[in-house]
C-alpha cells in the first residue's frame, strides 16, 4: 500500500467506521515499500500479527470493569526548536501494557510521549511530548483509574529558559537547568488505599535491587519493575529481562521474555496486589 492509499480521506472514513462498529484495526507498518516510496504502509510481519491476535483472542478478562492508566516512551525538554534533552525509551513496554490490558477487557487510557508505535484503536491515546503535557493528561485521568503503570522515562530535569532561535555552538558554555517536578510522587499522594500504582526502574548499578526497592518506598507505588539497562541494554528491543519488586520479595526474569508477556505479568502482580487490598 502507498502511503497516500492509506492516508486518503476515504480509507480513513472507513477504517473509522470499523473502529466505531467494535473492530480492532491493526496498522500498517512503517518502511520502505516496493514502489519506492517510504512511509506507512507495510504489511506487518507475521509474527507481529499472530502475536497481536493471540494476545486479543487468548487473553483472561480479568480487567473487565477496571480502568487501566498507562504511560510510555520518553519525554523531552527543548533546548531551542532543535534541540532537546530526552532518553532512549521507545515506548514499546508501555505500548505492550496498553495493548495487554485492552485484551484482558479493561478500559485503557495510554499517555504516550514522543512514540511513534501505534496502538489499538480500541485504547484512548492521548499524545505528549513533554513533562508538563503529561502531568496534564494524568491529571485528568489518574483518580478515575484502577491501575497505573508508570513506564514512560520522565525527564528529571528541563532547562531554565527555551531559546527562540537555535542556540549557536560556541553559545554552549553552559545551560542552565532546573529539576521537573516528579510526577509519580505527586499522583502517589492523591492515591486511594483501592488504587494500584506500578513504577518503573532503569538502573545501572551494583545495587540496583536496592536502589530499586527505595525508589518504590519513595515513591509511594506498590510494585516496581527493575529493568538492568547498563550498556543501552533493553531500549528499543522487543525482548526484556528484569525483576518484578513489592514490598515483601520480587519476581525474577532471567532469561529475556517478549515485552508482551511482561505486560501480562505485570498485570498479574497488579490484580494479586488488588486483590490483598480487598
Amino acid at each position: 500500500m502507498h502511503p497516500a492509499m492509506w492516508s486518503n480521506k476515504a480509507t480513513q472514513e472507513n477504517i473509522a467506521k470499523l473502529v466505531e462498529r467494535g473492530f480492532d484495526v491493526m496498522q500498517p507498518d512503517v518502511g520502505a515499500l516496493t514502489s519506492g516510496d517510504h512511509g506507512k504502509g507495510r504489511f506487518p510481519e507475521t509474527t507481529a500479527i499472530i502475536e497481536r491476535f493471540t494476545t486479543h483472542t487468548l487473553a483472561p478478562q480479568d480487567l473487565v470493569g477496571k480502568k487501566v492508566l498507562v504511560t510510555a516512551g520518553g519525554t523531552r525538554e527543548a533546548l531551542d526548536p532543535v534541540r532537546y534533552i530526552g532518553n532512549k525509551s521507545s515506548g514499546k513496554q508501555g505500548i505492550a501494557i496498553a495493548e495487554a490490558a485492552i485484551a484482558r477487557g479493561a478500559d485503557v487510557t495510554l499517555v504516550a510521549a514522543n512514540c511513534e508505535i501505534d496502538s489499538s484503536s480500541k485504547i484512548s491515546r492521548f499524545n505528549v511530548g513533554n513533562t508538563d503535557e503529561m502531568q496534564t493528561e494524568l491529571s485528568r485521568h489518574f483518580l478515575e483509574c484502577d491501575i497505573l503503570f508508570m513506564a514512560a522515562a520522565v525527564s528529571d530535569a528541563r532547562p531554565v529558559q527555551k531559546s527562540a532561535e537555535k542556540i549557536k555552538k560556541n553559545s554552549f558554555k553552559e545551560i542552565q537547568l532546573t529539576q521537573n517536578p516528579d510526577l509519580l510522587a505527586n499522583l502517589a499522594l492523591k492515591k486511594s488505599p483501592q488504587q494500584v500504582v506500578v513504577a518503573f526502574a532503569a538502573e545501572t548499578a551494583d545495587d540496583s535491587h536496592l536502589l530499586a526497592r527505595e525508589k518504590m518506598v519513595r515513591k509511594g507505588a506498590d510494585l516496581i519493575y527493575l529493568n538492568d539497562v547498563a550498556n543501552g541494554a533493553i531500549f528499543g528491543e522487543d525482548q526484556t529481562f528484569g525483576s518484578i519488586i513489592d514490598g515483601e520479595s520480587s519476581l525474577e526474569i532471567s532469561s529475556p521474555i517478549s515485552k508482551i508477556a511482561l505486560a501480562h505479568q505485570l498485570i498479574n502482580q497488579a490484580l494479586l496486589h488488588s486483590n490483598k487490598l480487598g
